[in-house]
């Protein structure tokens, strides 16, 4: 690692304002930032270019996207993960949370804990060997209404990688799903009319019979470790009421604007998907992001399924939406760090990691131009 760095004649974006200035690296922390231009010959001359903090993203399937490629195609876990954690770099993301879901949302489905046992050893012997680009922690999935689901929990909730969990219930019905004929019409490729209907009706008796107790056992072990808590999909002021009598800090996807209004009245942070900013609305037909954010209800954002969504997203926010850049920017980076308890990164200030990235606008995109982390050049 270089012992120290120097950007200057960046457009610096930091919490509070962006500005035309000069900073400074140490031993792969921020150390100084200035106003001005810097003369010394080292330095890094960013011609203008954005220097923003490193992108937080807390939820991607993007790592079992690279494991199974394709339904029943299992591809070799080192290879799956080096590519994974490549493509979040030249993306701008410095800290991930690789979402792995336990439990099924389907019936007669196989069980996930191959898939979870090789991405626990390949990211294990990943750390060990010094082999990653972006800091990589788990975001465990947690599907309460399968009969599998804390079987599933207990084999992966005590790796030391395991940073944030988050309970969810996709039974057709209920939440992202309360309308069943959008569940029939998107799972109408993959089943007969038949087995459609077999499916709902097993779902359905399914949850009744484990849902409410598997949710609160997930709960209960992710308190007992001090694991920060998210709901997902939240669609109305009453599940955003039990979230938040449960302790659960933060609201991920709500479908509605409700739902967001009542996180917000209860304290709680909302988060979504970027591919929804970028898309110009949910692709399942939920709330737009963009709404959200028009109407202060919106705090973060995650890459979902597209990793380079998150940089394109902040941008957008601001030329279409009439957010200020540094909220923008912070709805990436700051803001997800702090869901996520991580108080050492996520912002532009002295004494925060040295998670960089400097972003040029080419043709009105953002255009990563490289990216740092701790203070080395990954991407």
């Amino acid at each position: 690692m270089v012992s120290e760095l120097i950007f200057t004649n960046a457009t610096v974006v930091t919490r509070e304002r962006a500005f035309t200035g000069t900073l400074r690296v140490a031993d792969g922390m921020i150390r100084d930032v200035d106003d001005g231009r810097s003369g010394l010959p080292h330095a890094i001359d960013c011609e203008g270019d954005f220097l923003i903090p490193g992108l937080v993203d807390i939820h991607t399937d993007n790592l079992e996207k690279h494991l199974e490629p394709r339904p029943g195609v299992k591809w070799p876990g080192l290879a799956a993960f080096q590519v994974h954690d490549r493509m979040l770099a030249t993306a701008g993301v410095t800290t991930v949370f690789d979402s792995l879901v336990v439990g099924d949302m389907h019936l007669g489905k196989p069980g996930r804990q191959g898939a979870l046992d090789l991405a626990k050893d390949v990211l294990t012997a990943s750390i060990d060997d010094d082999l990653m680009k972006a800091d990589h922690r788990l975001h465990i999935r947690a599907e309460v209404a399968s009969d599998t689901v804390m079987n599933e929990l207990a084999n992966i909730i005590d790796h030391p990688l395991v940073a944030l969990v988050s309970v969810m219930d996709h039974t057709p019905g209920q939440r992202q799903w309360r309308d069943l004929d959008k569940w029939k019409k998107v799972y109408s490729r993959v089943y007969t009319a038949a087995e459609l209907d077999a499916q709902i009706d097993g779902l359905i008796e399914r949850q009744k019979n484990y849902s409410a107790q598997n949710r609160q056992a997930v709960i209960g072990e992710a308190r007992k470790r001090g694991i920060p808590l998210a709901s997902h999909d939240d669609t109305t002021a009453e599940h955003v009421a039990q979230g938040h009598q449960e302790g659960i800090l933060i609201s991920e996807f709500p479908t509605t604007l409700d739902a967001a209004r009542a996180a917000h009245a209860h304290g709680m942070k909302t988060i979504m998907g970027s591919p929804n900013i970028v898309k110009g609305g949910s692709h399942s037909g939920n709330v737009a992001a963009a709404d959200l954010a028009e109407a202060g209800l919106l705090d973060g954002l995650a890459s979902d399924y597209v990793p380079i969504s998150m940089i394109h997203s902040a941008f957008i926010l601001v030329d279409n939406h009439g957010i200020a850049l540094p909220d923008a920017v912070a709805m990436v980076t700051a803001e997800p760090a702090a869901m996520a308890g991580l108080t050492d990164r996520g912002e532009i200030t002295p004494g925060k990691s040295a998670d960089l990235v400097r972003v040029k606008s080419y043709q009105d995109l953002p255009t990563i131009m490289g990216v740092w982390r701790r203070g080395r050049q990954v991407a």
